[in-house]
């Protein structure tokens, strides 16, 4: 599915892997953030971290009667509290993707797929 928005100037469509795509972006940039995980670790691997170019794989968007839900799906740095981590991704991916594209979100659900050391 995409969202497609008319403007002055002409016709834009914006597709679910934009979404997803910037929302990993803005995920990623939070403390505590190891990385994005897959959706579906049984095909892909026990909590596996994605790549920038696979964040869409990790992020799940659906839109029905007009209203957006995103699910992040995310691991996390030892020793940070899970419960912090999780409500700063959800601001973060909310107004970046407001700033960037004007969307308004109606919820965005963080899945914790894993705790790992960070290696920095």
């Amino acid at each position: 599915m995409s969202i497609e928005l008319n403007t002055n100037d002409g016709h834009i469509t914006i597709t679910d892997d934009v979404i997803a795509t910037i929302a990993g972006g803005a995920a990623v940039e939070c403390y505590g953030i190891v990385g994005m995980a897959s959706k579906s670790q049984i095909k892909d691997g026990i909590a596996e971290i994605l790549k920038k170019e696979n964040y869409s794989r990790g992020i799940v968007v659906r839109q029905d009667n007009n209203h957006l839900h995103i699910d992040l799906y995310i691991i996390v740095s030892y020793g940070t509290k899970i419960s912090e981590v999780a409500h700063n991704v959800q601001s973060q991916v909310k107004y970046t993707l407001n700033k960037t594209l004007g969307l308004e979100i109606d919820s965005i659900n963080v899945y914790i797929q894993g705790v790992r050391v960070n290696k920095e």
